[in-house]
């Protein structure tokens, strides 16, 4: 089937209006959030249900052609990158929440919903969507299950896996099926597990039940300020060990509190090393005693200043400072490399002393925003792309944090996903037997690889090639020098 029969046959199917095949519109879709590496699609399909969508997989099943799915494209990780070429299915209009079940605790709504809205939406219910990343007015809840995505509260309400009861899912086949009910147990696999965090390359997510999650009471927000990020850092992990369970314990460290300074007006004391955005919410009995106990803690560690966010206002201000501080990047340099990697907790003040030194060595300043109360570092690498040796410097400071995360007995992603990013440092956290079960697990969905084809496993080596590794025994090694 040549080009022209194909946008034929997906336009029988969509209508003409719901297949993108211009040339200078597919530049769109050439890559996500991480332009690192940049391929276009040969069409675009804007499908507005799961029969569409099954339609569409079966097409391309039939003629061999890759299928990429693709939400808001606010990945990091070249996740939504078309590696080779095929047909993106793009969730833009499969935006409906379709049933909010109060009773049961749960909602129904297709992946193109947007994070932020689902819960603007549940509000007048008392209940909100609680897994909340800094994109989260942009990204869609298919990215999230796609990403296993994490945010800010997940410290004490849980990452996004936490949230899915069950979904709907086209597979490489073309068939439909549900992981389940949408109750909370089920016996058997828990297919649900496998789709959430598996980057689009088992199944195409097409429908969801969602956890609902109680708005609390009360909230308090306080903003702690140390002179060094240690303290800070120190900080959290005392808050933890003490057993206390705040909502969220963000960290900004003095490159990033410029930024924010500049951009939002807080007023924040330059002299300041480090920001602890510390948030605490439940009943309103007790609730200031709790907060009074986290933030007792921080004078012990050193803080210079304890600012309570008194309003709604203020606490909103306090809190698109930090969501929004990516953006902020921009005001110190033209372009920035955001690493996404976790350590535990009690390691965190050794790994920013690694971060400072990696920062010095390739003599690029990196800002460092993070979730720090479940060890999830974002450490900004701040560069100009456009001189090639600072380019070269970003990506290998990079790969340095990577790999002194994993030393401190860490992970390469939190929420980001492996993508095409990261793929090749997977074999720097897992075993051979590791990868070769989990291309396994792949192949038994998608055994063409044509689900996003690319991701995930290492450059060079297909997931039929790493499955058989567990099958006839070749050592790791003698694949990698063939």
């Amino acid at each position: 089937m040549n080009r022209a029969e194909l946008i034929a046959e997906l336009e029988r199917i969509l209508g003409p209006r719901g297949v993108v095949a211009h040339p200078d519109a597919l530049y769109t879709y050439d890559a996500d959030g991480c332009v690192m590496d940049t391929h276009e699609p040969h069409v675009v399909t804007l499908p507005t249900s799961a029969e569409q969508v099954s339609a569409i997989v079966r097409l391309a099943a039939r003629v061999g052609m890759p299928i990429v799915p693709r939400g808001a494209g606010t990945g990091l990780s070249g996740g939504a990158t078309p590696m080779r070429g095929g047909i993106v299915i793009s969730t833009a209009r499969m935006d409906k929440i379709l049933q909010v079940d109060t009773a049961n605790g749960r909602v129904l709504c297709q992946p193109g919903v947007i994070n932020w809205e689902l819960s603007q939406y549940l509000k007048p219910f008392g209940y909100q969507f609680a897994p909340d990343p800094s994109s989260q007015k942009a990204c869609t809840i298919g990215g999230n299950i796609a990403n296993n995505s994490g945010g800010p509260h997940c410290l004490k309400y849980g990452i996004t896996a936490s949230h899915v009861l069950a979904v709907q899912v086209v597979l490489p086949d073309g068939s439909i099926i549900w992981t389940g009910d949408g109750s909370s147990y089920l016996p058997g696999y828990d297919l649900t597990g496998v789709i959430t965090g598996s980057e689009g390359t088992i199944g195409f997510v097409t429908a969801a039940w969602l956890r609902l999650t109680r708005l609390p009471e009360a909230v308090r927000v306080v903003l702690a300020l140390f002179p060094e990020i240690a303290g800070a850092s120190s900080t959290v992990s005392q808050v933890i060990a003490s057993g206390l369970l705040p909502a969220a314990l963000e960290i900004m460290d003095r490159l990033a509190i410029k930024a924010v300074n500049d951009m939002y007006r807080l007023g924040l004391p330059e002299a300041a090393g480090a920001a602890l955005l510390i948030e605490v919410d439940g009943v309103e009995d007790g609730l200031d005693e709790l907060l009074n106990d986290v933030t007792a803690i921080c004078w012990r560690n050193g803080a210079i200043d304890v600012r309570p966010a008194r309003t709604i206002a203020e606490q909103n201000q306090v809190w698109a400072a930090r969501k929004n501080a990516f953006g902020a990047m921009g005001r110190l340099a033209p372009t920035y490399y955001l690493v996404d990697t976790v350590v535990p907790r009690t390691k965190l003040p050794q790994t920013m002393d690694e971060v400072g030194r990696i920062s010095r060595e390739f003599r690029l300043p990196i800002a460092n925003v993070f979730h720090a109360g479940d060890g999830n570092l974002h450490p900004i690498i701040l560069f100009d792309r456009r001189d090639r040796s600072q380019n070269q410097r970003a990506l290998e400071a990079a790969t340095s944090v990577m790999k002194v995360s994993i030393d401190f007995g860490g992970v390469i992603s939190g929420e980001h996903g492996i993508g095409v990013e990261k793929q090749d440092y997977m074999t720097l956290l897992f075993s051979t037997d590791d990868l070769a079960a989990m291309a396994g697990l792949h192949q038994s969905f998608d055994p063409r690889d044509l689900f996003n084809p690319g991701k995930v496993f290492p450059k060079g080596r297909g997931c039929g090639e790493l499955a058989a590794l567990r099958r006839s025994g070749i050592a790791w090694s003698a694949l990698k020098s063939s």
